[in-house]
């Protein structure tokens, strides 16, 4: 298994300096990391340094929380799309789906018909850590239904990350055109295999190039 073909190297902890940006950026070259994703502040800068790179450039609206007004996520997405993204990871409203709204669906359709007509990609984050099985497999259900292209299960903020009983439910609840993003707390080839076989498709770590490293290791 090529593990970069999953690997987004993921940095967005708060006291990230552009040298910070320059070196994630720099790795997600040298490893050919399917992607990289960075604070919406430093998108422009990610977009001029990978330039003729493959590697697709990932960036966050609504985050950590996802309790943004819906006008608030359409404007960042649209910033997104102007800096030059070419996928979102978008947090859905938790509090509004726990309030039994309708306004969730309505909410990430909306932000995935402005992102398709650029052909950015979407990512809807459920933060698993807050939801019960059966609100991940509604907050999947709605979110595939609404046109997201992956189901992501954390922000990494929260007081657990991936998980792979959480990926197996998300797995079995929407269409297999729809893929998914474990991230949160992945450290190791290992859990990555394991996310991998429940049913990820990508994997986003801020240990990415470690996880690269011992992918080598276990193939020679």
């Amino acid at each position: 298994m090529l593990i970069n073909e999953y690997l987004e190297h993921t940095r967005l902890n708060p006291d990230l300096t552009d040298k910070d940006i320059d070196e994630l950026v720099g790795q997600a070259i040298q490893y050919k990391f399917i992607g990289v994703c960075v604070p919406p502040f430093w998108v422009v800068r990610a977009k001029r340094e990978l330039e003729k790179s493959p590697t697709n450039l990932v960036t966050v609206v609504g985050f950590p929380l996802g309790y943004q007004m819906t006008e608030t996520k359409l404007k960042e997405c649209a910033m997104a799309i102007d800096g030059g993204a070419d996928e979102i990871d978008l947090v859905i409203n938790v509090s509004a789906l726990k309030s039994g709204m309708p306004w969730v669906k309505i909410e990430l359709a909306k932000c995935a018909a402005l992102l398709h007509q650029s052909n950015v990609v979407l990512k809807v984050i459920l933060e698993t850590a807050l939801l019960s099985d059966s609100e991940i497999i509604m907050a999947s259900k709605l979110a595939s239904d609404a046109g997201a292209d992956y189901i992501k299960t954390s922000t990494g903020f929260s007081h657990h990350g991936a998980k792979t009983e959480h990926i197996k439910l998300i797995r079995g609840s929407i269409p297999a055109s729809v893929g998914i993003k474990a991230s949160g707390g992945i450290k190791s080839y290992a859990q990555c295999l394991e996310l991998i076989e429940a049913g990820a498709s990508r994997i986003g770590a801020s240990s990415a190039v470690k996880i690269v490293k011992e992918s080598n290791e276990h193939e020679h």
